[in-house]
């Protein structure tokens, strides 16, 4: 990310909460949202869906009447959202609720998201379909060494088995005759720039997150997940839309048609639960600047220290 490291004090500030599903990162936008009268803003992809509340760990009717909420639930799961299309609409509501007097508090686990509207989106032209549905159709170890050929310092940074970010990176140089880095360089759009920012990220350990999502998935089903993806799953759509793709809803799918066990779909959810998170981890890890501050061990989610994680009067003034 290529966040200034300091942005101006007089510039419209912005409290930033981030880290992997389950380490509290509503808990503690909401308890800050109260303490500033702020307004919360999703940047978690999935939790923009209406359609799944509960499978998506949105916050609940009453936790919403609690504080403003911006960008929760506004899109159709027939619509296949994208970072372009969110960052456009959290750079709006940032806008708005500046323009009313009020703080944005940025919540969510989405770091491709964080990351666009922060620092802008490189404009890469659409692809020809016939040049990605011919590199799609290659099998990965045939595309990294195409990739090899044709891009080598893009297939030095991914790994050989990456077969979302290699097939990404040759089909923007075959049909733009560019590096995907080359187009990157040209990013532009991001807020972080008009900003200042006070970022927080929560990366806890791993086995305290991972009883955490264990448990919570199982709470879940309790809570109406069931009922969400029968009722998402009657639309008939299609299947490789994000929102069908939501952890938790193909391993529930699967049970409500008979193809596991209830005890088998609670295991799968929650293995790829944790899966996610701990890919979040890694990039929570490193990818944001390195003086942004974490949260490392273990914490109480529902009794953050407010006045000791954020700076109030900053975001308050």
């Amino acid at each position: 990310m290529n966040v200034p490291p300091t942005t101006a004090p007089d510039l419209p500030p912005v409290a930033l909460i981030a880290g992997p599903t389950a380490s509290g990162k509503s808990a503690l936008a909401l308890a800050l949202a109260e303490r500033i009268g702020g307004t919360i803003v999703n940047a978690d992809a999935s939790q923009v869906y209406r359609d799944l509340r509960v499978v998506t760990a949105r916050p609940s009717a009453d936790e919403e009447a609690r504080a403003p909420h911006r960008l929760f639930g506004h899109v159709d799961a027939s619509v296949a959202h994208n970072a372009a299309a969110w960052a456009d609409e959290a750079g709006a509501a940032i806008a708005g609720i500046h323009a009313a007097g009020g703080t944005p508090i940025l919540v969510g686990g989405t770091g491709l998201y964080i990351r666009t509207l922060l620092d802008g989106i490189a404009p890469v032209p659409e692809i020809d379909p016939a040049v990605r549905a011919e590199v799609r159709a290659l099998a990965t170890a045939e595309a990294y060494s195409a990739l090899e050929r044709e891009d080598a310092a893009a297939a030095a940074r991914l790994r050989a088995s990456d077969t979302t970010r290699i097939a990404r990176a040759l089909e923007v140089i075959r049909a733009t005759g560019r590096t995907l880095a080359d187009w990157q360089r040209d990013k532009a759009g991001g807020i972080g720039a008009s900003i200042h920012l006070a970022p927080l990220l929560l990366v806890p350990d791993s086995q305290w997150l991972a009883e955490r999502i264990d448990r919570r998935f199982v709470a879940m089903l309790d809570q109406g997940a069931i009922e969400e993806v029968e009722t998402l799953v009657a639309r008939r759509l299609d299947p490789a839309l994000p929102a069908m793709r939501a952890i938790g809803v193909p391993d529930i799918a699967a049970w409500l048609a008979g193809t596991c066990s209830r005890d088998a779909m609670i295991a799968r959810a929650q293995a790829a639960s944790r899966r996610y998170a701990k890919r979040q981890r890694t990039w929570f890890r490193h990818q944001p600047p390195p003086d942004w501050p974490r949260i490392t061990q273990d914490y109480d989610s529902d009794n953050f220290e407010i006045d000791r994680l954020f700076p109030i009067p900053m975001l308050t003034r």
